[in-house]
């Protein structure tokens, strides 16, 4: 059977991972399959590098890796940033002050460094869901420099809130919902659509021959570049609407039977 596509980006979380973050053996099976029959194989995240890596040893595969929604690109074999995108301190600054003010939790990002101002019990066991151990900069610290990613953290309806809010704002930042519990603030120019553009021309790969598979507003972006986006069928409508394909949800294996419908024939 012919492979139809030479590059396929996975999302991780929602999409690869079952909702209580677990790799099913269905999906990591075609996943190494797609990669055995010669598909290259690049994960496409609003994770950090080191929230990945634990993913990729699961799949038993390495190499280039989109992480922060594209604010970082990395080889994971050399732990090297091949390419970021730099939010300046003093853009962040409105962000910072509005969670100071209205008790909103938020951590900063460089490519391989998490920070928080301050850690619960709550919030210990949702970082160490992803893979993340932050650390503690104390309430009031000054923002670092070489941040690439500024991510808030509540329950639904807060986020919901905080993103009206935010959409009010002047752009000088890009703010994107990556979860319902989760919005993430980058360099306007960072998206995973623009990253993994990025990727392919480094690679001489044609987006008609790429495949790119995701289910939140985040993957828009690469859903739309790819010669072949799919949605899971657990994507919002919005994400839904700018997919080629809607696939089954992450909670049926949905990645396996995109890739074994699509990736080869």
């Amino acid at each position: 059977m012919a492979l139809q596509y030479d590059l396929i980006a996975l999302d991780v979380d929602g999409t690869l991972l079952t909702d209580d973050h677990q790799l099913t053996s269905k999906t990591r099976e075609a996943v190494r399959e797609a990669a055995d029959r010669g598909a290259g194989i690049v994960l496409c995240t609003g994770r950090a590098p080191v929230s990945v890596f634990p993913v990729l040893e699961e799949l038993g595969l390495s190499g280039t890796i989109i992480t922060h929604n594209g604010g970082a690109t990395v080889d994971s074999d050399t732990r090297k940033i091949i390419h970021q995108y730099e939010i300046a301190p003093q853009q962040l600054e409105p962000f910072v002050a509005y969670c100071r003010t209205n008790g909103v939790h938020f951590d900063v990002n460089t490519a391989f460094e998490m920070m928080v101002e301050s850690l619960t019990p709550e919030l210990t066991d949702m970082y160490s869901k992803f893979h993340a151990a932050p650390s503690i900069l104390g309430r009031g610290a000054t923002i670092p420099e070489g941040l690439v990613k500024f991510t808030v953290f509540g329950d639904k309806e807060l986020m919901d809130h905080v993103q009206e809010d935010w959409e009010k704002w002047p752009p000088s930042l890009l703010t994107i919902r990556s979860g319902d519990f989760f919005i993430d603030v980058h360099h306007p120019e960072a998206s995973k659509g623009r990253a993994l553009q990025q990727f392919a021309l480094s690679q001489g790969i044609d987006r008609n021959r790429i495949l790119a598979i995701g289910n939140y507003f985040n993957d828009i972006s690469m859903l739309e570049f790819a010669g072949c986006g799919i949605a899971m069928g657990n994507s919002p409508d919005g994400v839904k609407e700018a997919a080629d394909v809607v696939g089954r949800s992450n909670a049926e294996d949905g990645v396996a039977h995109a890739l074994r419908e699509f990736a080869w024939s």
